[in-house]
């Protein structure tokens, strides 16, 4: 079993930035993968980024290259997405999602990109 615990959502404007933080707890060594995605009521759940706990190769999709960045920290067991350039379609609650074989999820922060 792993547990994710995101923080770091908010309002912000465009243009401006915001970083979410993942904490894991658990299993963590059964991780191989982690990574971060959006939802928008109605859609389904996107990815956004991923990184892999071994050697830190990182995907981005389309929509995040060049703006986010993933990054992890092994040693608190944490992963972070830094959002810059933020824009209103970026408006969606974001998953921490870590990979062992099996899926697991947090419960999900929410960003508003807004003026």
């Amino acid at each position: 079993q792993v547990q994710l615990v995101e923080s770091g959502g908010g309002l912000v404007q465009p243009g401006g930035s915001l970083r979410l933080s993942c904490a894991a707890s658990g299993s963590i060594r059964s991780i191989s993968t982690m990574g971060w995605y959006r939802q928008v009521p109605g859609k389904q759940r996107n990815l956004v980024a991923r990184i892999s706990t071994g050697g830190g190769a990182t995907y981005y999709t389309n929509s995040a290259k060049g703006r986010f960045t993933v990054s992890r920290d092994n040693a608190e067991n944490t992963v972070y997405l830094q959002m810059n350039s933020l824009k209103p379609e970026d408006t969606a609650v974001y998953y921490c999602h870590a990979y062992t074989g099996l899926d697991y999820w947090g419960q999900g922060t929410q960003v508003t990109v807004s003026s």
